[in-house]
């Protein structure tokens, strides 16, 4: 008892549930940072004691692409936010202005794991894991595009409950362009989130769109502009962000400008600066509005709108992985040595055109057969 005669009520010792103790989460200063910020109230003022867990792909100079000390990384970060008490939302995004995440890393992937199918197996259950961890995350998940989120980094990133983009990111994927299958959660998140015909465009064919269609396809949130032109804020001058109807009577919304539009809006681009201030605030704001609401009551929620993405991610992660795996004594293998070596000049995707010739007059998949479609200075594209 107190001396005012009130009861006391002991405070028991809180057991850690992370895989790593408090010290290490925070130390992750290398590929992924992971770091507390504290949450901001209605009045704009830090809330004591609550706070934002940031994680941050740090690989600017490649483009965040992942390597797989980073999808481990990932991993552990996820879950020390997931049982973090003091944890208000996730926020998921990439160092830099330039890109968010365009996937793992080809580098690696060329040099490591092509012709390595058992090692490229083993690496596919750490990305199926983080993907399953982002699903699985006990708070809320926004991902910040801060840039291009293209093949993988689209993975993960469609994986978050919540995408706020600043509008000058791309978005798209690029298996088939350079010998992969969008089989990463790409194919299991599109027709949920877009719908199966624009799925088959976008997993297909390849051509990335701008951050303003993604809107418009209901793929994100919210998208905010990030170019400043003489102190002010101006949407991508590249794209049309009004909708129109063009002569065939289609709505056009994000798409790339042309001819001389084109030229005065590469022009204005050049002419400003980025500024990811209005992109922070956006992010911010989403924070503070999950902040006022039950948390149980938002994990449940969540858990239960999640459901299509995860539902199809279970049935098929472990037959894509073993595929994937596969696949890289074949056209990943040529696929991603293609990308690594390439030159501005030589491009970087394969001779499509001869690799199906030599499929047709049915020639194994050799190493020769793989050098001969490499890129080549001069080579028609």
């Amino acid at each position: 008892m107190t001396a005012d005669g009130n009861k006391v009520i002991p405070m028991r010792e809180a057991k850690d549930h992370g895989l790593i103790p408090e010290p290490m989460r925070e130390s992750l200063k290398t590929g992924v940072v992971y770091e507390k910020r504290p949450v901001k109230g209605n009045d704009g003022k830090p809330v004591p004691g609550l706070f934002n867990a940031w994680i941050t792909l740090n690989n600017p100079s490649q483009f965040n692409s992942y390597t797989t000390a980073m999808v481990k990384e990932v991993i552990l970060a996820f879950r020390a936010a997931s049982v973090a008490r003091d944890v208000v939302a996730v926020v998921f995004t990439g160092a830099g202005d330039k890109a968010f995440c365009t996937g793992g890393n080809t580098k690696e992937y060329a040099e490591y794991y092509a012709g390595n199918p058992q090692e490229y197996r083993a690496y596919m259950r750490l990305f199926n894991d983080m993907v399953s961890q982002i699903l699985i995350c006990d708070k809320p998940v926004i991902c910040r595009v801060n840039g291009m989120r293209i093949g993988g980094g689209q993975e993960i990133g469609m994986a978050c409950d919540f995408t706020v983009a600043q509008d000058l990111a791309r978005f798209g994927q690029a298996g088939p362009k350079h010998g992969s299958a969008p089989i990463g959660g790409a194919t299991d998140f599109l027709p949920v989130v877009v719908g199966v015909e624009r799925a088959m465009s976008t997993g297909v064919l390849c051509q990335p769109f701008s951050a303003h269609e993604a809107y418009y396809m209901g793929m994100i949130t919210d998208v905010v502009p990030a170019l400043k032109v003489d102190g002010k804020f101006v949407a991508n001058p590249t794209v049309e962000t009004q909708r129109m109807v063009d002569e065939f009577g289609r709505i056009v919304f994000g798409k790339p400008k042309t001819g001389e539009a084109l030229k005065a809006g590469q022009a204005l681009l050049k002419s400003g600066t980025v500024d990811l201030s209005m992109l922070d605030e956006k992010v911010e704001s989403l924070c503070t509005t999950l902040l006022y609401t039950f948390p149980d009551c938002t994990t449940k929620t969540i858990e239960e709108l999640r459901k299509p993405k995860l539902d199809a991610w279970n049935r098929n992660k472990e037959n894509s992985r073993a595929w994937l795996a596969l696949n890289m004594m074949t056209e990943a293998r040529a696929g991603f040595r293609a990308f690594n070596e390439g030159t501005k000049e030589t491009g970087r995707e394969a001779d499509f055109v001869a690799l199906r010739q030599a499929l047709a007059a049915n020639t194994p998949w050799t190493d020769e057969l793989t050098q001969s479609i490499m890129p080549q200075a001069g080579r028609a594209s």
